[in-house]
This record gives C-alpha cells, sequence and structure tokens, in this order.
C-alpha cells in the first residue's frame, strides 16, 4: 500500500536542547526525516555559547509514527528532549469555545442598559411583537449544532461527552468562515421522540438547527419531524452538507473529461446518510444512472433488507461492487478505507472520475491509480480536490438565516452547490482543480447569495 502522506493531525512539538555547534540541529532532522516525519516549523527558544533550546514542530501519520519520530530524537547523542505535546491535543485543552459579550460593561449605565432595568423594556417589545426577537437579540445568528453522539466522524457511537470536541469544531467553522454564533448541544438521548423534543423546546433561542452524527436511519426521523414542527431551516450536514459539495466537485469533474451528468453511469458506496442524500441530489440535479451499494453489495430490488431509505433507491440490478464499476464513469465513496482496489478502477470506462471520501484513509490511495484517473477527489487536504462540508454549511446557514428561512430545502441546495462550482470558472478548470479552496473568502458570500435567491423563489423566505 502507498505511504500516507504526514498530517498535522498527528503533529508533535518537541523542546530540544542541543549543543550550539555546526551540524546539531541537521542531524536531528536527518533523524526526523529518515522515519518519515514532515518538519513544519523550528523555533529558536534560547542560545548561550554553549547549546541552543529549540522547539520543533513535526508533522506524522499516526500516533504510532510520532513517537517513532519521538524516540528517533531522543536516541542522538548530546540531544536532550525536554518535553514533547501533541499539538492536537494541545489545542483542544479547555476547549475551542468562549462566550464573548459584544458590548462593554465598564459603568452603571453599561449595566442599566444592558440588564436592569432597561433589559426589562426590550423583553417588552418583544412579548409585543415575538418578530423582533430577531432584531434585539442573537436568535437571528444563532445556530444549535445537535448531536447525540451516535455516528461521530468515523468513530461510530461513541456518545455526547466524546461527541463535544466535534461539535466544538463545527462551531468554530461556522464563526470563522460565516460569522455565525453557533453552540454545541450534546444531547444525553438517543431515543428520537426525546431529541425532537428537546430541540424543539430549545428552539427560541436558535435562528436554526445543524444536525450532526446522527446515526441513520434515526436522522431521517429526526430531520423529518424537526422540519415538519419548526419554521427554522433544519439541516443535516452529514447529508445535505456532504451531498452539496459532492455535486458541486462533480459538475466541475464532469467538464474536465467532457462528459454530461444525465449520461454518465455513476457507482456510490455507502448507503447511510450520506450516501442516501448525495444520491438524491445527483438525481434532483439530473443524474439518471445510479448504482449505490452498501457493505452487501448493489441495492438491488430484489434485496429483501432493505430500510425505506434504501429500498427508495435500490435498482434492479444485483451483484457486489466490483460487478456494478464495468463500465462505470464516475465513483463516489462515501463508506470505508480501502474498499476500491486498482483493479476495480481499471474495468472502468475511460477517462474515470473517483472520489474517495472516506477520513483519514480514503477507499483508494490516489498514489495507486493516478496514471488511470482523469479526476481524482478526497475528503483530506493534503491531496487536490479536497471535498469538505465547510465549503456548504456556513453559507447556507448565512443565506437562510439572513432571510429568516422557515426551512432548508432542496432547490436551496442545489443552488449552493452551483455557486460553489460556478467559483472556478470553465477556462480554468483543471484535474487537480475542480473546487475551490475551503479559504477563498468568496464561498460564503456566494453560496449564502445563491440560498437567498432559491428561499425567495420557493417561498420560504420569512423576510423580502
Amino acid at each position: 500500500m502507498a505511504k500516507l502522506t504526514p498530517s498535522s493531525s498527528y503533529s508533535i512539538a518537541l523542546r530540544l536542547r542541543l549543543p550550539n555547534q555546526p551540524g546539531a540541529l541537521a542531524r536531528v532532522t536527518q533523524a526526523i526525516a529518515e522515519v518519515g516525519g514532515s518538519l513544519s516549523q523550528i523555533d529558536l527558544i534560547h542560545q548561550s555559547a554553549a547549546e541552543t533550546v529549540r522547539e520543533i514542530c513535526v508533522d506524522a501519520v499516526s500516533s504510532e509514527h510520532a513517537q517513532q519520530i519521538y524516540a528517533a530524537v531522543a536516541s542522538l547523542p548530546n540531544v536532550k528532549v525536554e518535553r514533547v505535546v501533541d499539538r492536537t491535543f494541545e489545542l483542544h485543552r479547555g476547549g475551542k469555545l468562549q462566550v464573548v459579550a459584544k458590548s462593554p460593561l465598564e459603568s452603571a449605565a453599561d449595566l442599566a442598559m444592558a440588564y436592569t432595568p432597561g433589559v426589562g423594556r426590550v423583553a417588552l417589545e418583544i412579548a409585543a411583537d415575538p418578530s423582533a426577537v430577531y432584531e434585539y437579540t442573537i436568535k437571528g445568528n444563532c445556530v444549535g449544532i445537535v448531536t447525540d453522539g451516535s455516528a461521530v466522524l468515523g468513530l461510530g457511537n461513541i456518545g455526547p461527552e466524546a461527541a463535544l470536541p466535534v461539535m466544538e469544531g463545527k462551531a468554530a467553522l461556522f464563526k470563522r468562515f460565516a460569522d455565525i454564533d453557533a453552540f454545541p448541544l450534546c444531547l444525553a438521548t438517543q431515543d428520537v421522540g426525546e431529541i425532537v423534543e428537546t430541540v424543539v423546546r430549545l428552539a427560541p433561542g436558535f435562528g436554526g438547527f445543524n444536525l450532526e452524527d446522527i446515526s441513520a436511519p434515526r436522522c431521517f426521523a429526526i430531520e423529518s419531524q424537526l422540519k415538519a414542527r419548526l419554521s427554522l431551516p433544519v439541516f443535516h450536514d452529514d447529508q445535505h452538507g456532504t451531498a452539496i459539495v459532492v455535486l458541486a466537485a462533480l459538475l466541475n469533474a464532469l467538464k474536465v473529461v467532457k462528459k454530461n451528468l444525465d449520461e454518465v453511469r455513476i457507482v456510490l458506496n455507502g448507503a447511510g446518510a450520506a450516501g442516501i442524500a448525495v444520491t438524491q441530489l445527483l438525481r434532483r440535479a439530473g443524474a439518471a444512472h445510479i448504482v449505490v451499494c452498501d457493505r452487501q453489495g448493489i441495492l438491488s430490488r430484489s434485496r429483501t433488507d432493505l430500510t425505506p431509505e434504501k429500498a427508495a433507491i435500490a435498482v434492479e440490478k444485483s451483484g457486489s461492487l466490483a460487478d456494478a464499476l464495468v463500465g462505470a464513469d464516475v465513483f463516489i465513496g462515501v463508506s470505508v478505507a480501502n474498499a476500491l482496489t486498482p483493479e476495480m478502477v481499471e474495468k472502468m470506462a475511460p477517462d474515470p472520475i473517483v472520489f474517495a471520501l472516506a477520513n483519514p484513509v480514503p477507499e483508494i490511495q490516489p498514489e495507486l491509480v493516478s496514471d488511470r484517473v482523469a479526476v481524482m477527489a478526497t475528503g483530506r487536504s493534503d491531496y487536490p480536490n479536497q471535498i469538505n462540508n465547510v465549503l456548504a454549511f456556513p453559507g447556507v446557514f448565512r443565506g437562510a438565516l439572513d432571510c429568516r428561512a422557515k426551512q432548508i430545502n432542496i432547490e436551496m441546495c442545489l443552488a449552493a452547490a452551483q455557486a460553489i462550482a460556478n467559483l472556478i470558472p470553465p477556462e480554468d478548470l483543471d484535474p487537480q482543480w475542480i473546487i475551490p479552496s475551503v479559504f477563498d473568502g468568496r464561498v460564503v458570500p456566494q453560496v449564502a447569495a445563491a440560498v437567498i435567491q432559491a428561499a425567495r423563489q420557493t417561498g420560504v423566505a420569512g423576510i423580502p
């Protein structure tokens, strides 16, 4: 198997005391390179005539690899490792969020306006006109991130406490990319009814809800019931966020290989929340030939083990993933590591498109099929064409909140996907560049504008 690329997600910081002599630092960097570590930063902390103290940051591919890097450096003569820190854990220490007041509270006058007695006037204004809550409180710019911890990343049912750092990260992304105040709501229940009731009762304080890391098929029922009971945007990012970015990337990838969405044969591996949502959105966008596979193979109408959601996208054909891929133009993986083999790719149509989105290890390592695949995308930041939900959900919610949308519908999702795709002009499209960077400052404004327009056209915008 091809080697994985070191990533900052497994980076360590080594505080080293070295002799102040030529070659001392070079011996350290050589030892790191020999065990496959990738240097990211070197800082000089202290220097004297006899010695130097440096902090060296190194990226690894796993926790075990990071330990190998530490051991290689610690074994060098005349090198003392004073401290080793896992940088990811250090970043999370104490949490990643805090509450900060927008207005100063430095005087009695400030208190009189921000709290009693002045706040009472504002409360009465909202009591008389409930819509004023959007103008005079955080509600209009606040999203609740709801999880039960049942399907956290690729880690499974690890519970609400373990889900909290992930939800904190999601909230940080909302703030960084769309200036939306989001807050984690990690619920100590996995009962559909209890989750729905909890969210409904929390609704007065939020402008919308982002459902996150809730396992299928319960996530479908939760989303459906919340949409029926709330006049607020409810968005399951694992479903619709993934679908939006996949569609955007596929629209541009098809332009690169000069194929049409309504003609290509698409095979999608993974029939959980993301896979079903991707299939539904691709169909609405015009894809006519989609075969979906799960662990048992093709979702065939002849199978008796399908959930209602899987049955709705089943086809007449039966067989394995390998069978489905014969002659296929597109592979989209939202499944597990190493599910796709080079032999399967060899049997695809000429100029195949492969989106291997399992994280951190994709369905197939890009290096294994670089000479066969026309366009490759993954969910990782260290390869070209990263398909990442952060391209979608900040802009979708920015638009939905700004027009006080009563829901997020499929037309808004289609508009968001097209807006993301349009950020790369056709003349600039390339196999290595079919999707904009998550740090492209145009993404959120363009997506938000498209979402607002679609909301107005479909009658779900709450304000003109």
